[in-house]
């Protein structure tokens, strides 16, 4: 008589070891991941800001262009009410993070034509005073203008001027974005 070992069927899968190892492995890759995911969040962020800002400039020059009157940008508080220089947002906030409109007047009311949000994770430095663009040119009242962008927090990871960026406007209005802080030449 002649024994016959009985094996069982092979399935196809994975075993509950091998599929533990690579939620460890997965999981060990994700915490690595996340630090640098945050910090290009981070540094997203600020680029965009700084994109929008200046964007909205040349909506509002091109609108003094267009329409043969006065446009105005100003900082906003969160019910899009233009806000005088130095007076806060919100408790603390003095800067432009607090977001910016483009307003026109129309028989004595300003006339809201764009408005930007507010974005906390990133601080807007610049003037306090609304920006003016006048016809017939679309040129800015005023002489330089600046706008520092970086992030609020700043951590280990998010110093230097790699994470800053510039907006820049000339007296004619025209603005431009340059990478690191505006004390700095780019």
């Amino acid at each position: 008589m002649k024994w016959t070992r009985l094996s069982r069927p092979s399935r196809p899968g994975f075993t509950l070891v091998e599929t533990l190892v690579v939620l460890v492995l997965l999981a060990i890759i994700a915490v690595m991941a996340t630090p640098s995911f945050v910090t290009w969040r981070i540094r997203d962020q600020v680029d965009a800001r700084a994109r929008a800002l200046a964007s909205t400039l040349v909506f509002a020059r091109s609108e003094a262009l267009k329409r043969g009157v006065r446009v105005t940008v100003c900082r906003v508080d969160a019910a899009r009410h233009c806000l005088a220089s130095g007076q806060p947002c919100r408790p603390g906030a003095t800067d432009w993070s607090c977001g910016w409109a483009v307003t026109v007047e129309h028989a004595g009311q300003p006339s809201l034509l764009h408005a930007q949000p507010e974005l906390v994770s990133v601080s807007v430095v610049g003037t306090q005073t609304s920006l003016v663009f006048t016809p017939p040119a679309g040129q800015l009242i005023g002489s330089f203008r600046s706008f520092d962008f970086a992030p609020r927090v700043t951590s280990k990871a998010t110093q230097g001027d790699g994470w800053r960026r510039c907006v820049r406007i000339a007296a004619g209005g025209r603005a431009r974005v340059a990478d690191g802080a505006c004390g700095t030449s780019s």
